[in-house]
């Protein structure tokens, strides 16, 4: 598959401070790609970088194969939406679409069929005449995107777009989003902060740390592979368990229990078991468990009712275990001070070198 974007080396220093360092990416033609990270961990200035408004102070940026690094954003085969919308409160949704291409000395014909093509693409067709104020948020973000997406770029920059939306319109807009990228066939690239929005749309994830790249993979091997600590702990809830490798399918825990958990590391080595709080099931301490499976016992100390799951805080000799049921009719429901047993499947364990 051909790359959109490839940077190779890319290092940025603002003064002393290090954003991004030694940065290396391949973003495949027509993938839908997200920058995943906490606030300050260099996502943005990444993307600032593929736009043009910042340039490397080091490495290799390649659009479709073309040296980028140092050309200024008009320059470039992209188009970039921000957060804030930044629509002309004094222009129709159509005037707004189209301001790019009257900027480009673009034929009137051509402009007209073309924001007509890509407000109907947004399913906003019918809004063409309103002003901005006339509409909704979710309609105002995606009248922001028809106005990238009508200049034709090669690759879409979103600087998480989705922020200044309330929680029921942006997990709608995810959707749409992830729709408008299939039928569109572009390269998107999509910084953002949150977890779901990541996991939702992206074909792979990059996560990002101190202006590192730490893990690049499709949003199911991100989840449920992580390979350290950092990013087990920012994706989703999650156990960490600290241990000692013991050979390469048992590790023992802190208490000296030893668990099935097939590893890599060597022996004697420090390592962390991750599990995910729904891989866990809990029985009463005389319940028959199915063989094969790890288990700890423990004492619930939380419950909290969340309508499809349950939550669960075992205080256990490992520590404080979370665990997720589904409300099912068929699932048991514990009471606070219950003692239980906590069980997994040694295959539901990712264990992470410290």
């Amino acid at each position: 598959m051909t790359d959109s974007v490839k940077l190779t080396g890319v290092t940025k220093r603002f003064g002393d401070v290090l954003a991004v360092d030694d940065l290396h990416l391949n973003v495949a033609d027509g993938e839908f790609f997200s920058l995943l990270g906490p606030s300050g961990c260099g996502k943005t200035t990444t993307l600032r970088m593929i736009a043009g408004f910042e340039f490397p102070t080091s490495g290799s940026l390649t659009i479709r194969g073309q040296e980028m690094a140092l050309n200024p954003p008009n320059e470039r085969p992209v188009n970039t939406v921000f957060q804030s919308y930044a629509l002309f409160p004094h222009m129709t949704i159509e005037e707004n679409v189209g301001f790019g291409l009257r900027m480009k000395k673009v034929a009137p014909a051509d402009i007209a069929q073309r924001v007509k093509r890509t407000l109907d693409m947004v399913q906003l067709s019918h809004r063409a005449s309103a002003s901005p104020s006339q509409l909704s948020g979710g309609q105002q973000q995606r009248v922001a995107l028809a106005r990238a997406l009508v200049n034709e770029p090669q690759v879409l920059l979103l600087d998480e777009p989705l922020g200044a939306l309330d929680l029921k319109l942006r997990q709608a807009m995810q959707l749409e989003l992830k729709d408008l990228q299939q039928r569109v066939g572009i390269t998107f690239i999509y910084v953002t902060h949150d977890q779901d929005e990541a996991l939702t749309m992206s074909d792979r994830i990059g996560v990002m740390s101190d202006g590192k790249l730490l893990q690049v993979g499709g949003p199911q091997d991100i989840y449920e592979h992580p390979r350290s600590r950092f990013v087990a702990d920012f994706i989703g809830e999650i156990n960490l368990m600290p241990a000692v490798a013991v050979d390469r399918d048992s590790v023992k825990l802190l208490d000296g229990q030893v668990l099935m958990a097939p590893h890599d590391a060597p022996a004697g080595r420090s390592v962390t078991v991750a599990i995910r709080p729904e891989r866990f099931t809990l029985f009463r301490p005389d319940a028959e468990i199915p063989s094969g499976r790890s288990s700890i016992a423990g004492k619930v100390i939380r419950r909290i009712y969340h309508g499809d799951v349950f939550l669960y805080d075992v205080d256990t000799a490992e520590g404080l275990l979370e665990v997720k049921e589904e409300n099912r009719p068929n699932v048991e429901v514990f009471e606070i001070d219950s003692q239980v047993v906590v069980s997994w499947s040694p295959s539901a364990a990712t264990v992470i070198e410290d």
